[in-house]
C-alpha cells in the first residue's frame, strides 16, 4: 500500500449503504438501476451540483471533487463506491482505487454494447467535452469502433438544464435538436446517451432522432456490476425490508429538492452536503 492509500474506518458491513454520486443529478439515472435491481440495498447519494458540469474542469479539479465525495461518503459508512458520472470516471478512477481500498465502479459510454446493436454500423455519441477528450474513451474507440463508424457530439448546456428540472422543455428541445442534427445527418442508427444526464431527456430525444434510432446508456450494466461487486466481496445486503435512499445536494438551488424528488419520481429526503 502506498503513502496516499486511504482505509475506511471501519470494516464493511452487508447491511452498510451503497454510495453514489455524480457532478449534479444525473447519477440518479443510474441510482435508480441500482435500486431495482437491489432493492433491500441502503443508498446514499451525493449530488455535487454546485461544481456541475464536470466537463469542463481539469482532471485535478475533477480528482479533487471525487476525493471529497468519496471522503463524504465514506463517513457515512459506504462499503462501496459508484462514480456515476462518465466525465468524473474517466478523470478519476484510477486516482480513487490507488487511494481508497473499498469497491469502486466507475462508467464508461456504451460503446460496445452500440456497436454490436448497430445494424448500419453508424454509431452517435453524445457526450461531455470531458468525456470526448479523455484518454478513457480513446481507449473505447480503439478498443469497440474499429469496425463502426463513429460520430461524437458534445452537449453544452444540456446538463445545465437538466440540473434545473427541465428535461421537457421547449429549450432543452431546441438543443438536443441541435446536437442531433449532425448524428443524423451522418445516418447514425444508433445513439450512445455518453452522460448519465441525458437519460432523463430520453423521451425527447427519442423524439426527435425517430423510431428508428436506438438509444443506448449503461445504467443497468452499471447496476449488475455493483451487484456482481457485492457477491464477490460477501457484501450483499442480508435485510429483506425495503433499503432507506438518503440524498444530498450542495446545489445554491432553492428548488433543487425538487428537482431530485422530480426526478426520482417519488418522495426525497434531500439534505444539504
Amino acid at each position: 500500500m502506498n503513502a496516499t492509500q486511504h482505509i475506511a474506518s471501519k470494516k464493511a458491513h452487508a447491511n452498510d449503504p451503497i454510495g453514489v454520486f455524480d457532478s449534479g443529478v444525473g447519477g440518479l439515472s443510474v441510482l435508480k438501476h441500482i435500486q431495482d435491481l437491489l432493492p433491500n440495498e441502503q443508498l446514499r447519494y451525493v449530488a455535487d451540483s454546485r461544481y456541475a458540469p464536470y466537463g469542463n474542469k481539469t482532471v485535478a479539479e475533477i480528482q479533487a471533487r471525487c476525493f471529497t465525495l468519496a471522503d463524504f461518503l465514506i463517513a457515512q459508512g459506504a462499503k462501496v463506491l459508484v462514480v456515476a458520472c462518465n466525465t468524473a470516471t474517466a478523470a478519476a478512477i484510477d486516482a480513487l482505487r490507488e487511494r481508497y481500498t473499498l469497491p469502486i465502479i466507475g462508467m464508461e459510454p456504451a460503446v460496445k454494447p452500440a456497436a454490436e446493436a448497430s445494424q448500419n454500423g453508424i454509431i452517435g455519441i453524445l457526450a461531455t467535452v470531458g468525456t470526448l477528450k479523455s484518454a478513457q474513451f480513446a481507449a473505447l474507440l480503439e478498443s469497440y469502433g474499429r469496425n463502426v463508424e463513429v460520430v461524437t457530439q458534445a452537449c453544452p448546456g444540456l446538463v445545465e438544464c437538466i440540473e434545473r428540472g427541465e428535461v421537457d422543455s421547449p429549450a432543452t428541445r431546441d438543443l438536443i435538436k441541435q446536437f442531433c442534427a449532425p448524428l443524423l445527418a451522418e445516418g447514425a442508427d444508433t445513439v450512445v446517451l455518453g452522460c448519465t444526464h441525458y437519460p432523463f431527456v430520453r423521451a425527447l430525444i427519442s423524439d426527435v432522432v425517430g423510431p428508428k434510432v436506438s438509444l443506448v446508456d449503461t445504467g443497468a450494466a452499471v447496476a449488475k456490476q455493483v451487484k456482481n461487486r457485492l457477491i464477490e466481496s460477501g457484501l450483499l445486503a442480508t435485510e429483506q425490508a425495503p433499503g432507506a435512499v438518503h440524498f444530498w445536494t450542495n446545489s445554491a438551488a432553492v428548488e433543487a429538492p425538487a428537482v431530485i424528488a422530480r426526478l426520482w419520481g417519488q418522495a426525497a429526503e434531500v439534505s444539504v452536503f
